[in-house]
């Protein structure tokens, strides 16, 4: 996903991004992490999903429609829908830096919001991958609770099975977003302040690495064979998905390192090969297990908020 959260960032990817848009009118797909690492991403969670999951969510036509959502929230960054671009497209990053400089990142979008312009900031410089991430979680939560409410009952699930497919696949997105190292960190896209290693200050690192190299050396049996056993994610989810996140800003460096050696180039190397599955593989194995977890957790009782009133 190219970040579009400022008029520098949009000015960095315009030329990109207007080619890549360009493609996919004349393709079915265009060879970028935003579709190929996306949809695979996706897919494999999907396709390895524990049996208990319910059978519908488990079908080829669900893991078909969740490998095609992948890619959909990049497909709301057209200039045609302004608003919907300049509301979502922080959504999909978080520079860590920036907000950890502000303190304890608390769980709710809005006090973390409130926490940034009371220093003077602004939201969408810093982004709000974290809180996305988990909300969208949390409605794929209630629709599974649903779920079991009307299957219990013995009544129609159609609906609310479509439901759980797209906020699934919706999920995906942003859960592949946070395994690439370049999206929780202010060095997105060239390095920037101190720079003793000499790594590149050029805006071509985050397309390169998540394009073209995806594209053409990716396979998917390659990326399962480095996925994690299938697990129910334990304590909060907000601070569990966090700490994913600083897992993989722990490989920011490591991207800087590849391209530096020209190993993002045409096949690479053994070792960025192997990297860059583990990556997309770390996406999936998280896909899954909050799938299955929302699914663990539908099951838990809710009070019912209007109880004595």
């Amino acid at each position: 996903m190219l970040r579009l959260s400022s008029v520098p960032r949009l000015l960095r990817f315009a030329a990109p991004a207007v080619g890549m848009f360009c493609l996919m009118l004349s393709t079915p797909s265009a060879d970028a992490w935003e579709h190929d690492g996306h949809t695979m991403i996706n897919r494999l969670a999907a396709s390895t999903l524990p049996a208990d999951v319910p059978a519908f969510l488990r079908t080829p036509a669900a893991i078909d429609e969740i490998e095609y959502l992948g890619p959909e929230p990049d497909r709301w960054r057209s200039p045609a829908e302004p608003e919907l671009v300049a509301a979502q497209a922080p959504e999909h990053f978080i520079d860590l830096e920036l907000a950890d400089a502000l303190g304890p990142l608390p769980h709710k979008r809005f006090d973390f919001e409130a926490m940034v312009f009371a220093a003077g900031q602004r939201p969408e410089k810093i982004g709000l991958q974290p809180w996305e991430t988990d909300e969208v979680w949390e409605r794929l939560k209630a629709a599974m609770r649903q779920y079991r409410f009307l299957a219990a009952g013995r009544q129609d699930t159609k609906g609310v099975e479509a439901a759980i497919i797209f906020y699934s696949g919706w999920l995906g997105h942003y859960v592949g977003d946070g395994s690439q190292p370049l999206h929780v960190t202010v060095q997105y896209n060239g390095w920037t302040g101190p720079n003793p290693h000499g790594y590149t200050t050029g805006h071509q690192i985050h397309h390169q690495f998540e394009g073209p190299f995806v594209a053409a050396n990716m396979h998917a049996p390659d990326v399962q064979a480095k996925m994690t056993p299938p697990a129910v994610i334990q304590g909060d989810m907000f601070d569990a998905y966090v700490a994913y996140l600083r897992h993989t800003a722990t490989y920011v460096e490591q991207v800087y390192q590849f391209d530096k050696a020209g190993a993002f180039i045409d096949a690479g190397t053994p070792e960025s090969r192997d990297f860059t599955a583990a990556r997309l593989a770390a996406g999936a194995s998280m896909l899954r297990d909050m799938i299955y977890t929302a699914w663990i957790d539908s099951a838990q009782t809710v009070p019912d908020p209007y109880a004595g009133k």
